[in-house]
């Protein structure tokens, strides 16, 4: 293929996490509770001149931040204090084009003398707007002369000039700062949400994904839907337009559940060699015995959520998969799940000290093997006596 072909081919794909960046506010996934504060204050005409979005990456700081630009120079506001996207600030903010508008990577422009070009240029009245907006990403990468040198403009800034701060590190800014804003906490996003905005984008791209494979997807994601997107991008080049639970968990090499189940029921029968052979298996599939270790915590963490109805809740998984785990836990008592757990805990603290990692791990599963008749023992103390009798 030619060069110039390949470079038209490229020009034509946007990654997901551009092409689906939320351009209102309600379409901002997962922090209702700060869309609809800001959308509030827009319509009361209460918005303050210095704002600080905190909290993990990919949740949608940045992303707020150029939605609340875009709405307060919108010279057509919706009745829902939304941004109409047909006037012309709302069209040049689109093309990147508005004079109103700055954005600063506080991670590259740290020093002072770059704060004190932003502090000359918040001098110069808005073109075409009520409002100048600054975004200053990053923020805790500035100096601590770079933040004196901000502090008086941030403080008393022109009526004109709105600050807006993201940062995802929030202990690292001065007090003196945060003094000076508005401070909204964003959340990590749920798994649920997640899954919810993976299927409108999937019916939107004409993907065909099982539920299975989104919920892992969301997972992994961390509760950052950026993330997700880009999760998600890499799963459709490898599989295509059909997204399958089986070649999620191959692309992102992810030990399948089915292992842990099986694990759990071979536990239960006393059968150490299944167990042995299966920890073989997965080690030579290429997983680490410490994940997996991890990950059988979790899944008995899940078992024990199982046993009430009222707890399903706090799993992110489909309804099919609540299904397996409440089958499962009803067969396996409490006492084993906590002492299990107990067990792993203990082999977990211990993982990094011992010289033979596999052999640690396989003596937490001969433990967990023998689990049931050390619980039995302990029950009926003269059990033994009367099996041997």
């Amino acid at each position: 293929m030619p060069l110039l072909r390949v470079l038209d081919f490229m020009e034509g794909y946007t990654v997901s996490a551009r092409k689906y960046r939320p351009a209102t506010f309600d379409t901002v996934v997962g922090q209702a509770h700060i869309s609809n504060t800001l959308k509030n204050a827009i319509a009361s005409n209460h918005l303050g001149h210095s704002f600080l979005f905190c909290g993990p990456r990919g949740v949608g700081k940045t992303t707020c931040a150029r939605i609340l630009a875009k709405t307060i120079n919108c010279t057509n506001r919706t009745t829902d204090s939304e941004a109409c996207g047909e006037c012309h600030s709302c069209k040049t903010f689109a093309t990147n084009q508005s004079l109103n508008v700055f954005e600063l990577d506080a991670a590259s422009n740290n020093s002072v003398d770059d704060i004190r070009r932003l502090v000359d240029q918040v001098r110069i009245p808005p073109q075409g707007g009520n409002f100048k907006t600054y975004i200053i990403d990053e923020v805790h990468m500035l100096s601590a002369s770079a933040f004196n040198a901000f502090l008086k403009t941030l403080e008393e800034p022109p009526p004109y000039a709105i600050f807006i701060l993201a940062t995802t590190e929030k202990h690292k800014i001065l007090p003196t700062i945060i003094s000076r804003c508005q401070v909204f906490d964003f959340r990590r996003i749920m798994v649920s949400d997640i899954v919810v905005q993976l299927k409108k984008i999937c019916k939107s791209e004409g993907v065909d994904a099982e539920d299975e494979a989104l919920f892992l997807i969301g997972e992994k994601a961390d509760g950052a839907m950026r993330d997700a997107l880009s999760i998600f991008d890499r799963i459709v080049s490898f599989a295509g337009k059909t997204i399958k639970y089986q070649s999620v968990i191959e692309n992102l090499s992810i030990l399948d559940y089915d292992y842990y189940f099986k694990v759990v029921d071979k536990f239960k029968e006393n059968d150490l060699s299944s167990v042995l052979l299966l920890f073989n298996e997965i080690l030579e599939k290429g997983f680490d015995a410490h994940d997996f270790l991890n990950g059988l915590a979790s899944h008995f963490r899940d078992l024990l959520v199982s046993k009430d109805d009222a707890t399903l809740k706090l799993m992110d998984v489909t309804e099919s998969t609540q299904t397996r785990y409440k089958q499962q836990a009803l067969g396996t008592s409490t006492s084993f799940i906590l002492s299990a757990m107990n067990i792993i805990n203990q082999f977990d603290i211990s993982y990094k000290a011992s010289k033979n990692h596999r052999l640690h791990v396989e003596l937490a599963l001969i433990k967990l093997c023998h689990l049931n008749n050390a619980i039995q023992l302990v029950a009926d103390p003269d059990a033994l006596k009367k099996k041997a009798s």
